[in-house]
């Protein structure tokens, strides 16, 4: 038998409210989402940026090696 997907929203309906949401919120609710928003975007450039990072700190440490030589496993 196959299963049926029910698709449903996730999201806050604006039921009652108007436009005054964003009006409405607090200082601390705006920091959390904030704080939220910065957490995941550091999350995404420390992700993509450690390797490359090292590789630069690498490339310009002395004795100034090459490239495959960082790369290489020996």
């Amino acid at each position: 038998m196959a299963s049926r997907v029910s698709l449903k929203s996730k999201g806050k309906s604006s039921g009652g409210k108007g436009s005054k949401g964003m009006e409405e919120k607090s200082t601390s609710q705006c920091l959390k989402e904030w704080s939220t928003w910065a957490m995941k975007k550091a999350k995404v450039i420390t992700h993509y940026g450690f390797i490359p990072l090292v590789i630069i700190i690498g490339m310009n440490s002395e004795p100034k090696p090459q490239l495959y030589q960082l790369l290489t496993p020996v």
